[in-house]
C-alpha cells in the first residue's frame, strides 16, 4: 500500500516520527481487507497487537511517497505473525515484526479456518 508523508506525520525536522512508522503498518494491515470488500472487525472480534519488534532503518521525509509491504510469517489457532517493511522505492526504510492475536468479548480466541485462509490467500 502506498501512502504520503504529510506534514503531521513528521516532527520539527520534517522528518517522519518515529510512532507514525506504527500507523503506517496499521492502515496498511487494516487496507488488506477493506481493498478486499471486508472489515477487520470480523464476528466481533479483532486482531490486537500482542508483540512487536520494529527496526527503524532510515528516515522518511515530508512528502515522500512510501509503501508498506507485508509478509505472513506464521499463522496459529488464536495468532499470526506479520512481517512488514516501509519502502522508499528500492531504500528499505523500517521493518516490523507483531504478533497479532484474535480477540472476542475481551478474550483472545481461535481465528476462524476462512479468515486464515483469508491472510494465506491476500499475503501470499
Amino acid at each position: 500500500m502506498y501512502m504520503r508523508v504529510y506534514y503531521d506525520d513528521t516532527d520539527a525536522g520534517a522528518i517522519v516520527y518515529h510512532a507514525n512508522y506504527l500507523k503506517f503498518c496499521e492502515r496498511a494491515r487494516s487496507e488488506l481487507f477493506f481493498a478486499q470488500g471486508k472489515s477487520p472487525a470480523i464476528d466481533g472480534g479483532h486482531f490486537v497487537v500482542k508483540h512487536l519488534e520494529a527496526d527503524f532503518i532510515r528516515s522518511a521525509k515530508l512528502g515522500d511517497l512510501i509503501e508498506v509491504k507485508h509478509e505472513l510469517k506464521e499463522v496459529k489457532n488464536a495468532s499470526l505473525k506479520l512481517l512488514q517493511h516501509v519502502w522508499l522505492g528500492e531504500v528499505k526504510l523500517f521493518e516490523m515484526t507483531s504478533v497479532l492475536a484474535f480477540v472476542k468479548d475481551g478474550k483472545v480466541c481461535k481465528i476462524d479456518q476462512d479468515t486464515k485462509e483469508f491472510f494465506k490467500n491476500v499475503l501470499k
